[in-house]
């Protein structure tokens, strides 16, 4: 039989992905334009032709002048460094700008909405991702990813670099008691859940390898959705309405702007980590969006001396991994820099992996950079229709906030209190407690790097210190 070239028989399989994936129609030329067949043909050999098939089908597509196959370009530029030349010279040609790398090209991407990807882009990323992991077809297959039925940007959605489930998350995972966690040292930081007077501590140098757990805390089912690179666990109640059991969730994968993108065990629908909504499958369009519940970043000795009786993660997971203090992320933790991009648009009071304390309300969201509590403070505040009052500490990443209605508060020389009307109030893990037993309840935030807030919600957030 005659050698079928590589290209081609890529190409080839495109068409039947093409005709799986995409709209049905014919599609309009316009009199400079390539014919539909050799558009495909010549996205395809973007990423899969040799360098010099690369550079004629991009001199093609140039020559066509339409932005469309930028995000295939982008694709291409990301699994493999020795095109970016030619790569980048085919944005020049389009746009003006000629991004060095991949992660240059995913930014203009995401500054740039109005372009709407060629119709072969679909069909050649699930190609492309199948081929890392045929399971990414759970998630993006079929008319998942048809660009109505998102609620993200398709060419937004990044791999990375793992494949369904190389995260394991930890399902009802076995717990000590504090006397038997004699693995852990007083500085390292744990996520810290009270619900219902059931006190449970799950270690960040842990959960870093697995970045979520399922559980039943007080009765609740929740998970922590912990997302490294943007520094943001948050817990959300998984019992639905709409559903029997609880939701199970999983990391998908995938990231969309340097975040994770998770997904439950139920429909495969892929879910935004930081704002708790489906933006894939099934549950897109569903109107859910997962209740938070607070949980606090603190240190175990802060967290042991307050609660004596707490549960702590085990180090028996079931899977095999450095648990040891500062293993897991250690460079990216102490390094400014992203390791995937995402669009930080302002940096003039927190730099993009500054840490900030983030509220989000009817009416509005803020956020406060970790500096401000510097030495342990206590700010009054407002974050949308509704008054507050954070009590922080910078040095173990540590901020409570509550509802503090019209009273205000302020330092107190008496542990585990602040001062307010009536005298000192006690600092509880769901509530603010006054001394004849009047409650403030607490306001579900969280800690996160300013980009993945900032990046997120842009002009609906403000910034405390900036926006006075």
């Amino acid at each position: 039989m005659p050698q079928i070239h590589l290209t081609k028989a890529i190409a080839a399989c495109a068409f039947t992905l093409f005709a799986v994936f995409s709209t049905p129609g014919g599609i309009a030329l316009a009199k400079t334009d390539l014919p539909p067949a050799e558009v495909i043909s010549d996205s395809w050999t973007l990423i899969f032709g040799s360098p010099a098939e690369t550079a004629q089908a991009a001199g093609r597509l140039a020559e066509r002048g339409r932005k469309d196959v930028l995000a295939t370009a982008t694709l291409a530029m990301r699994y493999s460094d020795s095109k970016d030349e030619v790569l980048g010279e085919l944005f020049r040609r389009l746009t003006g700008e000629k991004p060095e790398r991949w992660t240059h090209a995913q930014l203009w991407l995401e500054t740039h909405p109005e372009i709407t990807p060629h119709e072969s882009y679909r069909a050649l990323k699930l190609f492309m991702m199948s081929r890392i992991d045929p399971k990414f077809l759970y998630f993006l297959g079929g008319e998942r990813t048809n660009p109505t039925k998102m609620k993200i940007r398709l060419e937004e959605v990044t791999w990375g670099g793992v494949k369904v489930d190389g995260i394991p998350s930890l399902d009802n995972p076995t717990l000590l008691d504090a006397d038997s966690a004699d693995y852990l040292v007083g500085s390292d930081e744990v996520f810290g859940v009270a619900i219902n007077g059931d006190v449970r501590a799950y270690p960040l140098r842990i959960m870093g390898w697995h970045e979520m757990f399922n559980d039943t805390i007080g009765g609740v089912p929740v998970a922590l959705a912990y997302c490294t690179l943007c520094g943001s666990g948050i817990l959300y109640e998984t019992q639905i309405k709409r559903f029997d059991n609880p939701l199970v969730f999983g990391s998908s994968g995938f990231l969309y702007r340097s975040n994770k993108l998770m997904f439950d065990r139920h429909t495969l629908s892929l879910w935004n980590q930081f704002t708790g909504k489906p933006v894939a499958g099934p549950l897109v369009d569903s109107g859910i969006e997962l209740k938070t519940r607070a949980v606090t970043i603190t240190t175990w000795a802060k967290w042991l001396k307050k609660h004596p009786k707490t549960k702590v993660l085990s180090l028996d997971t079931g899977h095999l991994r450095d648990y040891a203090s500062g293993a897991v992320y250690n460079e990216y933790f102490a390094s400014p820099s992203l390791m995937f991009p995402a669009r930080v648009r302002d940096e003039k009071i927190a730099k993009r992996k500054d840490y900030v304390f983030g509220l989000r309300e009817a009416g509005g969201a803020r956020a406060w950079p970790l500096g401000a509590f510097e030495g342990g403070k206590v700010i009054n505040d407002a974050v949308g229709l509704k008054n507050v009052v954070l009590v922080g500490d910078a040095a173990s990443r540590t901020v409570r906030a509550y509802y503090r209605q019209a009273d205000t508060f302020q330092m107190s020389d008496k542990p585990g209190h602040i001062k307010g009307p009536g005298g000192d109030w006690r600092i509880d893990e769901n509530f603010l407690i006054s001394p004849d037993g009047a409650k403030r309840p607490r306001a579900p935030g969280g800690i996160s790097y300013w980009f993945a807030w900032e990046n997120y919600l842009g002009d609906k957030t403000t910034l405390y210190g900036r926006d006075e």
